[in-house]
């Protein structure tokens, strides 16, 4: 009897033990009928043309060999919703006086005078249209993209206002940022027509950058809220911003938590980089290194460096407990677009919403 317990035993072990390698083990890759027919049942009920969305967004999905988890598709989706409604091309109300009203302010820092900025408008443009005619009709970025590319490159002025750089700057379905795509075309899966800006503005170029974006970075994130965060201000601007919030609690030092834990371009400090050399002899670290690590704030090994490591440590003794490593951060949205004051909290939240409803749609 002792014998046959003991044999029992050891098989329930080895049946428990079973499980336990199997739930480590990865879910076997779904064929791409299976995955394009979830995205299809995971999408609003309002929006058209559903198979043509699930085959560019599971394309993108396949092309950066990222896991299309239903936790992944729903982001993809609730981003897309908040930012175009599922709209290759949104438009947006009075973009056409928006266009104007940044021609005008521009010209007003250059000391150009409006009578000038009249004439110029009234060119024709390469369709026939003068300029001022097409501004008017504008209802979408990609119209407006065109405008000002056909204006920089054919009237004269249209270099002294904008230096040849096209001052629309988010594009898309997911209006993720032209200057992000045209740093990550590595791997873009078609042929570019024209140029990146040009294909920011289609679906597949659009899903494929705006999922770069979202996802094509890895996080240590509790939720995707965070995720949603920096796909508005930018990679790891919510660790960044704990971190910020991290450097504060233990300098004493107030500081904005935008992400930004370096002034790029300037040999000067910022003020988060003066708050965390206020710290220096707590930490143990000399300027230099303390500047060289805040350097990896643009990527995962950051929150391995001693600096990571020693500034919480110390933040969360000063406070009595573990400080969060992922904030929301306290940006103000700026954009001609934006008539009301917005934040990136306020996005962030916003798609978190959609989230939660895609995630309740799938059960």
């Amino acid at each position: 009897m002792h014998a046959h317990r003991l044999i029992m035993s050891i098989a329930a072990l080895l049946v428990l033990a079973g499980c336990g390698s199997q739930r480590t083990q990865e879910a076997p890759a779904r064929k791409p009928a299976e995955v394009k027919a979830e995205i299809v049942r995971l999408m609003p009920a309002k929006a058209v043309d559903r198979q043509g969305w699930a085959t560019d967004i599971y394309a993108a999905f396949a092309a950066q060999n990222i896991q299309p988890t239903t936790q992944n598709l729903c982001a993809v989706l609730a981003v897309t919703e908040q930012e175009s409604t599922f709209q290759v091309d949104p438009s947006v109300p009075g973009l056409g006086k928006i266009a104007r009203d940044e021609i005008d302010r521009r010209a007003a820092k250059v000391h150009i005078p409006d009578l000038l900025i009249s004439a110029a408008l009234q060119v024709r443009s390469p369709n026939g249209k003068s300029y001022n005619e097409r501004l008017n009709a504008a209802r979408s970025e990609k119209e407006l993209s065109a405008i000002f590319d056909d204006f920089i490159g054919m009237v004269p002025m249209g270099q002294s206002l904008f230096g040849g750089l096209n001052p629309v700057h988010t594009g898309g379905p997911m209006q993720v940022s032209i200057d992000f795509a045209e740093q990550h075309t590595k791997g873009y899966p078609y042929p570019v027509d024209g140029s990146i800006r040009h294909e920011v503005f289609t679906r597949r170029g659009g899903m494929y950058f705006g999922i770069a974006h979202l996802l094509g970075y890895p996080v240590s994130y509790p939720q995707p809220l965070y995720r949603f965060a920096d796909f508005n201000a930018g990679w790891y601007a919510s660790r960044n911003a704990a971190f910020q919030n991290a450097v504060s609690r233990a300098s004493g030092i107030p500081l904005a938590l935008d992400g930004d834990l370096i002034s790029y371009g300037s040999i000067l400090p910022g003020t988060t980089e003066v708050a965390v050399r206020s710290l220096g002899k707590q930490l143990d670290m000399r300027n230099t290194t303390i500047r060289s690590q805040l350097e990896e704030g643009n990527s995962l090994a950051f929150e391995n460096s001693e600096l990571y490591q020693r500034v919480f440590a110390l933040a969360d003794k000063a406070e009595g407990r573990e400080l969060p490593r992922a904030v929301l951060p306290g940006i103000v949205l700026q954009s001609p677009k934006i008539t009301r004051t917005l934040t990136t909290a306020w996005f962030a939240k916003r798609v978190d919403e959609r989230y939660q409803r895609c995630m309740a749609r799938a059960g």
